[in-house]
């Protein structure tokens, strides 16, 4: 989609998509897709390696610059459901508690036993240009998602809206080009956008 205005304003971001990573001799898939939660905020934070210049005549002549060696994800969404944290911290499948009379609840543990899986992170970045809004589908190809915890106040005179934060460790693919981001065209719906984003994880429905 061509956008006439010189440039673009980001004007929103939804729809978190995470799905699980696997390589193999250079061919990268991914499993279990889903939507993470309801999108509130998104950041990222690269680290750069040094530059590096060759001087001639008293001045810098040329210069390599620095890539990509790592870097971080920050998501804000509204609260995580079962599925969605068993995934991204590979939490080991939840137990039965018995009480009361003849009552049993699952329970979902958190130990060794958990280890979070490489996973891709898919998001929408909304824009608006000359008036035109787009919708853009953004992929971070590798990941891997640090243990968070939760904060919750009590309710006083009015409904505090609380989010939760998570935190990923981003890396490199393991496909020769070594990708670490894919930024697809703008799209004019967010819909087309989803679709986009549901193609890319292998998502039929409403999972895989």
């Amino acid at each position: 989609m061509r956008l006439m205005a010189a440039g673009k304003v980001i004007t929103g971001f939804s729809k978190p998509y995470v799905a699980v990573y696997s390589a193999s001799g250079g061919t990268v898939t991914y499993s279990k897709g889903m939507e993470l939660a309801r999108g509130v905020g998104v950041s990222t934070d690269y680290e750069v390696g040094d530059s590096n210049p060759f001087y001639a005549n008293n001045v810098e002549a040329e210069n390599v610059p620095g890539v990509f060696t790592g870097g971080t994800a920050t998501l804000t969404v509204d609260g995580l459901f079962a599925e969605a944290e068993e995934l991204i911290f590979g939490l080991p499948e939840p137990e039965s508690f018995e009480y009361g009379a003849d009552k049993t609840v699952q329970v979902r543990n958190y130990g060794e036993a958990a280890v979070p899986p490489y996973v891709g992170i898919g998001f929408i970045i909304r824009y608006m240009s000359g008036g035109v809004t787009t919708y853009a589908p953004y992929v971070l190809t590798k990941s891997r998602f640090q243990m968070s915890g939760n904060e919750a106040n009590t309710q006083e005179e009015s409904i505090e809206w609380q989010t939760r934060e998570l935190t990923a460790d981003l890396m490199r693919d393991d496909t020769p080009q070594k990708n670490f981001q894919k930024i697809f065209d703008d799209q004019e719906t967010e819909t087309e956008a989803e679709e986009i984003l549901k193609a890319f994880f292998k998502i039929t429905g409403g999972g895989a």
